[in-house]
């Protein structure tokens, strides 16, 4: 933080917390350095302060940045009643000690307010929009306005409101015209998808109870799940036991090559559903799986399969059964209580000799040792054991607090490094603008690591668990490991945008941009589907990669993590 910042922070504030922290400075520097003469008219200054948070709390604004500057007008406020119902002659105190004491109580009050100043970027008011009351086109209209307008990555993956209007406006029309519930629901999650950003979200909406469209269409299961390898083959992840997947003969490994009247990779290509709207292509592929396998409850489809090894395909039928979402649910990332509960961090030596850390989310916790002496203690004993390399474990990390992620990229830095600028929407100006007190920095740690380093990351891997390989990617010691990028949703949530539609549902939306030391968008997906942390090592998912982590149960990340140091430490050792 700086001063300059702190002065261009003010175009955070809303107009009444502007007029609190006026009133507020104004009476606490006059009795700071009292003045001799007095005004009647000053004795009224703190009531202006007291009614501009009684319109503040009244227009909705219940962010702490307006409770700590209202709780503070209000102090001052009572303070000073006492001349406001008994106007008297201006007495400084007689005592020098009260009138010290007097001054440090003013001196804090003024520091006070300059914090929060300070921290209204990331504290601001962001209000409410709820279009729960409008017809479902109206509704939408309203949303896609405001998207249009305060959305972050609107440019960045050059979004058409207009054509998005156009497309999605007579679909909302029809809905309330036939009044198809299911129909506005898929609308809505259909034009939510359509943005690409793993932060939006309908955040009262689960889907596993009590949502029936998402019953309806994908609430049965064959007992199976899918991916797909780099060549288009669709081959079967999980198989349930007694389900009708295995009663049928399908096995682990087999290749789907025709489902409901498509070929497999037709109908895996086609699939559209999902828990949760998905920013690149890599994560649209492996939601494919999971629900190209899904239909409604008791249909009967024409499935052709070759197992693992066969040279014939073999025919069968299979009827959707409810299954309470069984698949879905063993191949959805699960992130639990306990996982907050616990470090964040765990590590150990290897049999080969590597260093090997998983860092599990990017959450502080006080309950526990800090992540940051959990990893400094980690890689001190690394050191001293001589350990041949280090292998950082994001994959599935959800995210955090960029703050932490940074701070813990320190330890592989020699010199201080850009992490992210931040820029929100500015109400007044209609601009999105640098927020200059949210400067973000990787500085040197110790133990500072400086040797190999392979970062583990997948499609999971997302929001500040992006962070560090980031900013670490393209360093001499430190290769970028996957089968795929990381989830390409790197927006600031510090104060989301939401909006109540019809239906009660309440959706979110990032409300900041990440940029660059070059302030361009970093981490966010485009229009393309490309975004993230993009591999050093991108892993080839081909039937070997595919037999040895699915079927066999290797580590196939891990190993080419290895493979990769080993390699690099040929290189060094060469005359």
């Amino acid at each position: 933080m700086s001063v300059i910042g702190t002065i261009d922070s003010v175009k955070w504030l809303t107009v009444y917390e502007w007029v609190m922290c006026i009133t507020s400075l104004f009476v606490l520097t006059v009795y700071a350095v009292p003045i001799k003469k007095h005004y009647r008219w000053f004795d009224l200054v703190p009531s202006a302060g007291v009614l501009a948070a009684l319109a503040s709390v009244l227009s909705g604004d219940m962010t702490l940045l307006a409770l700590v500057i209202g709780s503070l007008t209000l102090l001052v406020f009572l303070s000073t009643i006492g001349r406001l119902l008994k106007p008297k002659v201006w007495v400084a105190p007689r005592k020098k000690a009260f009138r010290i004491a007097r001054s440090v109580i003013c001196v804090c009050g003024v520091a006070l307010i300059a914090f929060a100043v300070a921290n209204a970027g990331v504290m601001r008011y962001n209000p409410v929009s709820d279009y729960s009351s409008m017809s479902y086109s109206k509704a939408f209209v309203a949303m896609n306005e405001r998207l249009s307008r305060e959305y972050p990555f609107g440019e960045w993956k050059k979004i058409d409101w207009d054509e998005r209007r156009s497309k999605y406006e007579p679909l909302f029309k029809q809905a309330e015209k036939t009044q198809n519930f299911d129909l506005y629901y898929k609308t809505l999650r259909e034009y939510l998808f359509s943005l690409r950003d793993g932060h939006i979200k309908i955040v009262n909406d689960n889907v596993y109870d009590g949502n029936t469209v998402f019953k309806k269409e994908v609430g049965g299961g064959f007992g199976l799940s899918a991916v797909q390898l780099d060549n288009g083959k669709v081959l079967v992840s999980l198989v349930l036991e007694n389900s009708p997947a295995a009663k049928s003969g399908i096995k682990l490994g087999a290749e789907i090559v025709a489902w409901d009247g498509k070929t497999g990779k037709e109908a895996f290509d086609q699939t559209t559903w999902s828990e949760n709207s998905m920013a690149t292509d890599e994560v649209k592929r492996l939601n494919q799986g999971r629900f190209m396998v899904r239909a409604p409850i008791g249909k009967e489809i024409q499935v052709e399969y070759r197992n693992w090894g066969e040279s014939e395909p073999t025919r069968t039928k299979l009827t959707a059964y409810d299954d309470q979402f069984e698949t879905l649910k063993k191949t959805k990332i699960k992130f639990t209580q306990a996982d907050l509960d616990a470090s964040p961090i765990e590590g150990e030596i290897l049999e080969d000799g590597y260093g090997y850390v998983k860092i599990k989310h990017f959450l502080p916790n006080p309950n526990v040792t800090s992540p940051e002496k959990s990893l400094a203690d980690l890689l001190k004993m690394f050191q001293d054991k001589n350990a041949k390399g280090l292998i950082i474990d994001l994959r599935n990390n959800p995210g955090g607090e960029d703050q932490l992620a940074a701070n813990l990229a320190g330890f592989f830095v020699k010199e201080m490094k850009h992490y992210e600028y931040v820029s929100y929407y500015n109400r007044y100006t209609g601009e999105f603008e640098l927020n200059r007190n949210e400067v973000v920095k990787v500085k040197p740690a110790k133990p500072y690591y400086d040797g190999a380093v392979a970062i583990l990351i997948n499609s999971s891997t997302g929001s500040s668990g992006e962070g560090m390989p980031l900013v670490l990617k393209g360093m001499p010691n430190v290769k970028i490991v996957g089968f795929t990028s990381t989830a390409g949703s790197f927006g600031i949530m510090s104060s989301p945008i939401k909006i109540k539609m019809p239906g009660d549902y309440v959706i979110q939306f990032p409300d900041g941009r990440s940029l660059n030391r070059d302030k361009k968008v970093q981490g966010d997906a485009d229009q393309t589907g490309v975004g993230g942390a993009i591999p050093d090592i991108k892993i080839p998912l081909n039937e070997d990669t595919f037999k040895a982590s699915v079927m066999d149960g290797q580590d196939v990340e891990l190993k080419y993590a290895i493979d990769a140091m080993m390699y690099s430490h040929k290189q060094t050792a060469r005359p």
